[in-house]
């Protein structure tokens, strides 16, 4: 990263859980700025999340520190008052309604300071739906996604949270839209995303498609066709290789590679137009071809031929994976649900770089304990030791250092 990072000297409240908070905060603690992420004195539910989530902290959780305050108290709600008088961006994601009556709302929060960037992330912008709460998969059947997403009747979510993560990334270019006007009003203001509108957002292409060829725009799974080559094709041994061939160009050099003369001149494949219209015949001799093939090899004849291609890969085939390896592009991030030290585990980092040396964001801190930097960040607010020793002899700030953490785990 550059030095100093884009955004040091922000200072940052993260009221986030689950994915859309807590990755807005993990794109601006990586960016440099200094994010403190207030959470309940149990831990934020997000740590404790099995199955398919049981990823979702450690992953968004690095870099950041933690205060565990009970908001439930009127006198732990008073230390959010005296944090952001110094903070510059608060950000949450709670249901409508939630975080005004823990007393942290934007109206609460900019009495105390006016400068303050307010991200609020929901279901839903402004709206007949802003009261109702959302999820990544009830927006994604909602917005068409799924509908697009799998076979015709067969609504499928994308495999991964793709609206949270993209939800979470338009709250940060909101923030750093506001953070610029500050620059030049001097006050802060309320911003706001959501998982609808971002659903929504993706769809657009198809909103035009549909209106461009004067009919619905059928699943992509029934789609048809723009390019002729455009598949997934099995290899020799059960593997897979996905391959492209997008132009004319890549016609004739798909073709010299893969020892198919007469296809590159059968006259009625000259255009990628044409081929569309010849899929039903070409396409089972280039499955049948494949099939023959190991998948290194059609690797390395569609490498030679300069066309797009990938191998169908899995998850966990990235931590291994030679471009992320290259320039930095993996993070071994520790994996604890509790925070602090422990086991590893490589995973990528934001999909970034910077200047002539294209660097990549780094890792400064691990995902914190429950609590870790509770008394830190206190002391940086102004509070006394005295002040300090009180709150946590009452419980209303905990303190979980990530040593007592990896210990309790």
């Amino acid at each position: 990263m550059p030095s100093p990072a884009p955004l040091e000297g922000i200072r940052v409240l993260d009221f986030g859980h689950t994915i859309m908070g807590p990755c807005a905060g993990l794109l601006l603690a990586d960016l440099g700025a200094d994010v403190v992420k207030i959470e309940p004195v149990e831990g934020d539910a997000t740590r404790r999340l099995p199955g398919f989530a049981a990823g979702f902290f450690a992953t968004f959780g690095r870099n950041k520190r933690s205060i565990a305050i009970d908001l439930k108290n009127p006198d732990g709600q008073a230390i959010v008052r005296r944090l952001a008088e110094k903070a510059d961006v608060v950000l949450e994601n709670y249901g409508p309604g939630t975080i005004e009556r823990l007393g942290c709302g934007y109206d609460e929060l900019s009495a105390v300071n006016p400068r303050l960037i307010y991200l609020a992330m929901k279901g839903y912008l402004a709206g007949p739906y802003e009261h109702r709460g959302a999820l990544d998969e009830v927006v994604q059947m909602q917005s068409g996604l799924a509908y697009m997403t799998g076979p015709p009747g067969r609504p499928l979510r994308a495999g991964a949270p793709i609206i949270d993560i993209l939800g979470g990334v338009f709250g940060v270019v909101a923030v750093l839209s506001a953070l610029r006007e500050r620059d030049r009003t001097g006050r802060g203001q309320r911003v706001g995303s959501a998982l609808f509108e971002t659903a929504a957002f993706m769809m657009g292409p198809f909103c035009v498609g549909s209106a461009v060829i004067g009919e619905p725009m059928p699943p992509l799974p029934a789609r048809k066709n723009a390019w002729a080559v455009y598949d997934v094709f099995n290899t020799a041994g059960s593997g897979m290789v996905f391959l492209g061939v997008t132009s004319d160009q890549h016609w004739q050099r798909f073709c010299k590679e893969f020892g198919l003369p007469d296809l590159a001149t059968d006259a009625r494949l000259h255009s990628n137009a044409s081929r569309c219209e010849e899929r039903d015949w070409m396409l089972p001799q280039l499955q049948q071809l494949m099939a023959s093939l190991s998948t290194e090899e059609v690797c390395q004849r569609a490498e030679a031929a300069q066309i797009p291609y990938a191998r169908v890969g899995h998850p966990a085939d990235l931590a291994h994976d030679p471009q992320l390896l290259a320039m930095g592009g993996l993070i071994d991030t520790a994996q604890s649900v509790l925070g602090g030290g422990g086991p590893t585990v490589a995973i990528p980092g934001l999909p970034l770089e910077f200047g002539a040396g294209k660097e990549r964001t780094v890792l400064k801190r691990q995902p914190p304990g429950i609590g870790e930097h509770s008394a830190a960040v206190l002391a940086e607010a102004g509070f006394a030791q005295d002040e300090i020793t009180t709150l946590m002899a009452k419980s209303i700030v905990v303190s979980c250092p990530a040593s007592h953490a990896a210990a309790a785990e």
